[in-house]
């Protein structure tokens, strides 16, 4: 894979699967030509055929109607925000429903389909357009109460907090009196609604705590707004909570549960609670099982849920009575060396419909049918997105396994470029911490491969999907166990005798961006140059400058300045002795531009050998979804850096 290969890498939303085994899907890709990632809905038929259902360029999102005749959407022009749109699933003229400033979108159906709730960003007036004789750099200051006050990729958020609106199915936003109902006025905003099965009530997730990382669900009535302190609480006391499925009179639920600021490497599990209130009972294991986040589906007597293990997302069958059973108590529907994506059920049906990675494909639709409760058969893969980027010729993905020095299993991959080598060889560290690598086509690996790197990657403590404890080793250790677990897994890659241990270099982005600058300054001698990506470079300035600073840092980490100043490669970047190119992003809020800035002055100070790379108009985001020009851009740099650093004999 080349950098000018951008346009072959397909993904895939969530998938929807219609009558007659049909599944209807928005499917995107980056258009270099165009600078944007188009996308829009396709249509795919049991047997494999498929056509474009509409035309995008910006189509995401697609919901049936419980009568099955109609889908909600929401589409964006090549500007602007998104707005929800519906089309019958025998094609035809997409209708506008909304006509939000900000744009809308999580729409969802009422049980009789006649109603849609939805989120939409409701603007303070004067800000946003909103009054066209105020530009944006004259807008009034704002005013902030909250530490959580703005949001990478969002902006500001505290002036245009989320709402709930309420529409009819049939709705018509340029009639007179077509002025969709405000459900909600939640000063911090509201998260997802979820109609109750009777139709009267939604429920909903507001913020809870003065930063923002602990939430509770409530619920209102449908028929009209209510006030903030008018909801009716649910559940509140458990974390980061996030509705995620209504059956009859039970909320199921996806939590952390967690108390105070102690969230790091918590796994997220499927809990339930009566829509009413009342104990809530968490379904799935705490240390085993790691629920992601994609939107559950219920087929009888079972919920189907993604879980992330050693890699993979696999898809199990959770039962509605579980209680605190284990990943291998819950029975497998979707598995294998696979990273699910999304997925529909139709239980009257009986099909499953998955978006599915592995190693060759980013994003292939999967179906299978249910057989005898939670148990599938008949899988067949009915795309081939993946043929465009196989055609170009990926690196082989070998699988290490290996111990670190304490003993500790270690887990990760390694990917060949082409040829016998010995190839110079690429650590790339991923985000995070949480996060994890997995069995699925990582284009950032394969551009690399194809220039010639052998690319190993690995998932360290501190990484999601391989226990509670795993995920949590790190807390207030960042830079201890994490930083042996990753040279371990390098040293198993080393083993082999088509790769060049002597020629080695060190990348990452975020909390990889971390761990480059960190090892850069602490194993130096190990690699021959490094590439630290909108990277944590230093924790006290991070805590009050991120969006998520005041609460990570802290539980990462700890408040204690001298522990914060230890703890960050800017402390120590007077041992950084190899060549550093730092990249950054202007409007990155995550780690914010000043990380970068002071490690690169820093090392300028001092005169080592660094440059600084600054992408405009991007977020901490660059390198999945940001413009498809400075992704590939981004990837000609770091090619061009490794080939100065580490060149590749052709």
């Amino acid at each position: 894979m080349q950098p000018a290969d951008l346009p072959l890498m397909f993904s895939a939303g969530r998938p929807v699967l219609l009558d007659g085994g049909r599944v209807l899907v928005a499917v995107s890709h980056p258009d270099l030509d165009k600078n944007l990632t188009h996308s829009n809905l396709v249509l795919i038929e049991p047997d494999g055929g498929r056509r474009d259902f509409t035309a995008g360029p910006k189509d995401s999102d697609p919901v049936l109607s419980p009568d099955r005749r109609t889908v909600v959407f929401a589409r964006a022009g090549e500007s602007g925000p998104p707005q929800l749109f519906a089309i019958p699933v025998d094609g035809g003229e997409a209708r506008r429903l909304t006509d939000h400033k900000l744009g809308a979108g999580s729409a969802t159906f009422a049980p009789d389909g006649t109603r849609i709730a939805y989120l939409a960003a409701v603007p303070e007036a004067g800000r946003y357009g909103t009054d066209e004789k105020v530009s944006a750099d004259a807008e009034a200051p704002r005013r902030f109460t909250s530490m959580s006050y703005r949001r990478d990729g969002l902006g500001f958020v505290l002036d245009k907090p989320s709402q709930v609106f309420v529409i009819d199915s049939d709705h018509d936003p340029s009639a007179e009196d077509a002025a969709p109902v405000a459900l909600t006025a939640e000063p911090r905003g509201a998260g997802r609604p979820l109609f109750t099965g009777d139709g009267t009530r939604i429920v909903y997730s507001r913020a809870t705590g003065p930063d923002d990382i602990t939430s509770e669900l409530v619920s209102i009535p449908a028929a009209g707004p209510a006030a903030p302190e008018e909801a009716e609480r649910i559940v509140t006391g458990l974390g980061s909570v996030e509705a995620a499925l209504v059956l009859d009179d039970t909320l199921y639920f996806f939590a952390d549960a967690f108390s105070g600021n102690d969230f790091p490497g918590r796994n997220t599990g499927l809990w339930s609670v009566p829509v009413g209130g009342g104990s809530p009972r968490r379904l799935t294991d705490e240390e085993t099982v790691l629920v992601d986040s994609t939107e559950p589906r219920a087929a009888g007597s079972f919920i189907a849920v993604g879980v992330v293990t050693r890699g993979a997302v696999e898809l199990r069958a959770v039962p509605l009575d579980a209680e605190g059973l284990t990943q291998d108590e819950l029975p497998l529907l979707i598995g294998g060396h696979r990273v699910v994506r999304g997925f529909d059920v139709d239980p009257v049906g009986g099909r499953i419909a998955a978006v599915v990675g592995d190693p060759t494909s980013f994003a292939e639709i999967v179906t299978a049918e249910l057989v005898d409760g939670p148990a599938t058969a008949n899988e067949r893969t009915v795309t081939d997105l993946g043929s465009g980027l196989r055609d170009t010729g990926l690196g082989e993905v070998v699988e290490l396994t290996g111990q670190s020095p304490d003993g500790y299993p270690v887990h990760g991959w390694l990917v060949l470029p082409a040829g016998d080598g010995p190839h110079p060889v690429l650590l790339n560290v991923h985000g995070g911490p949480h996060a994890a690598y997995g069995w699925s086509l990582f284009d950032e690996a394969q551009v690399y491969a194809g220039a010639g790197y052998a690319v190993v990657m690995g998932n360290p403590r501190g990484s999601a999907g391989y226990g509670q404890r795993h995920g949590r080793a790190v807390v207030k250790a960042m830079g201890t166990v994490d930083v042996d677990d990753v040279l371990a897994v390098l040293d198993v890659a080393l083993q082999r005798a088509d790769l060049d241990g002597k020629r080695v270099g060190v990348m990452g982005g975020s909390y990889g961006g971390f761990m480059t600058s960190w090892l850069s300054s602490h194993a130096g001698d190990r690699f021959v140059a490094g590439i630290s990506e909108r990277a944590v470079n230093a924790w006290d300035s991070f805590s009050g400058a991120s969006d998520i600073g005041h609460f990570f840092a802290e539980a990462y980490v700890g408040v204690d300045r001298d522990t914060q100043w230890d703890r960050s490669p800017l402390a120590h970047a007077d041992k950084i002795d190899l060549p550093l190119l730092i990249i950054h992003s202007e409007q990155d809020w995550r780690c914010p531009l000043e990380q970068g800035q002071r490690l690169f002055t820093a090392l300028k100070l001092r005169g080592a050998e660094t440059e600084m790379l600054l992408f405009p108009g991007e977020g901490h985001e660059l390198s999945r979804s940001g413009r498809p020009q400075h992704r590939q851009q981004r990837f000609e740099a770091i090619l061009d850096w490794w080939q100065r650093y580490l060149p590749v004999e052709k």
